[in-house]
């Protein structure tokens, strides 16, 4: 099948444009409990959410709660400063597996392997870097991403039994 000369030129002309208009992936840095980094997360605008890159060393093997918090504050040794989940309704219910939905910043557990590794992507429908319409992780006080200690059951109120916070990074 023969494309035409007239599409192939405005497909060429169209390239660039879509070039510019996707935005670069967001880069946050972990930090432990003490301040050292322990990886990274790169964090993509797409058309029905974000898709999230984590990558990260140093931490306990097994499985850890992974969730969105309210400010990108991660200040406090014990990650508190990040507030709680982000959320889109007035009454916040936890858990990916909870019947009465759940909040924004639910996201699936992150597995470390024996070595302290973890490489993982996560997609979530219910955030946005800026777009409307959806809770926005890059707002005026942005938010952060944390992991837990525990893995997260995805029922229990209210952070699913995660636990202590042991890796922070800000999301602006």
């Amino acid at each position: 099948m023969r494309t035409p000369i007239a599409a192939l030129a405005v497909l060429a002309l169209a390239a660039p444009a879509f070039a510019q208009t996707a935005a670069a992936p967001l880069h946050v840095e972990l930090k432990n409990n003490a301040g050292a980094s322990v990886g990274h997360a790169m964090i993509s605008e797409a058309p029905n959410g974000v898709l999230m890159r984590v990558e990260a060393k140093g931490l306990p093997p097994g499985w850890h709660g992974l969730h969105f918090h309210e400010k990108a504050d991660c200040s406090k040794s014990d990650f508190t400063s990040a507030g709680g989940h982000v959320h889109d309704k007035p009454t916040m219910v936890h858990g990916l597996l909870n019947p009465d939905a759940n909040e924004a910043g639910d996201l699936p557990n992150l597995f470390v392997a024996r070595d302290g590794t973890a490489n993982a992507e996560f997609f979530s429908t219910y955030v946005s870097l800026k777009a409307s319409g959806k809770v926005q992780l890059a707002d005026a006080d942005g938010s952060a991403l944390v992991i837990h200690a525990s893995p997260d059951d995805h029922k229990t109120q209210p952070i699913g039994g995660a636990g202590a916070r042991i890796a922070c990074g800000a999301i602006k």
